[in-house]
């Protein structure tokens, strides 16, 4: 049986402006390669309601998950909330037990929670809350969609909570093999791999150092002994 499928949708005029990189996509993908759920797609869209409503729309549709990335703040720009709301079709407005959580939270810290703060606390009707034990302010899921905060650090506490609930496939596993030689000397050998071990994902990365050419392969499956078959060929093919 196949692995669930996901895709990420990374929001914020920040990304695409090159004032902040990515690093959620680089996590999220390694943790969906261990809980055997395969990312098939990312998406980044600028803070524009239409952007990011026809883009969730698209993927929810396409595969099993779709993960969010940005835009669930307290600020003006912080409007993934409402475009999944409107992506659906449903409600949004403050939610009490949202309000509760953050109502704790800002009374502990001696902070107010103010109108600009309790905006975070509006979850479209319908969803489930994703717990954030870094700042408290809640992610929610809707349908298959997993909506989390941008900041790396409670990303990756959403992605621990939303995962633990996910029932995922085989793991993905890989191994590599470096081949000092470019690229055109072993696209031959690498096809025929390719054909003959059509479950598995052969891929070929080059690089070049200190003026020389060469290329690392990455054979990926969910079979370790398939995997070891199509090196253990690869390398007596090119007698390395």
């Amino acid at each position: 049986m196949p692995n669930p499928t996901a895709a990420m949708l990374v929001i914020g005029d920040e990304i695409l402006s090159g004032r902040t990189r990515d690093a959620n996509m680089y996590y999220l993908a390694g943790e969906l390669t261990k809980h055997g759920v395969d990312l098939k797609e990312v998406r980044v869209v600028s803070d524009d309601a239409p952007a990011i409503v026809a883009a969730v729309r698209a993927l929810s549709q396409s595969f099993d998950h779709v993960f969010t990335s940005g835009g669930i703040g307290p600020t003006h720009d912080d409007i993934t909330a409402d475009c999944i709301a409107e992506a659906f079709g449903v409600s949004i407005d403050v939610r009490e037990d949202a309000r509760a959580i953050l109502a704790e939270h800002y009374a502990r810290t001696g902070a107010e929670l103010n109108e600009a703060r309790l905006r975070m606390a509006r979850i479209p009707e319908g969803a489930d809350l994703i717990d954030n034990p870094v700042s408290r302010a809640p992610g929610f899921t809707l349908r298959n969609v997993h909506v989390m905060a941008g900041v790396p650090a409670v990303f990756q506490a959403m992605v621990a909570t939303v995962l633990a609930t996910l029932t995922g496939g085989q793991p993905l596993l890989s191994q590599t093999l470096r081949i000092d030689r470019g690229e055109g000397e072993i696209a031959a050998t690498l096809t025929a791999l390719a054909e003959k071990y059509d479950d598995l994902s052969v891929g070929c990365y080059p690089f070049q150092q200190n003026g020389a050419y060469g290329a690392n392969v990455v054979i990926r499956g969910t079979e370790g002994g398939r995997i070891d078959a199509a090196i253990t060929e690869l390398a007596r093919e090119l007698s390395l």
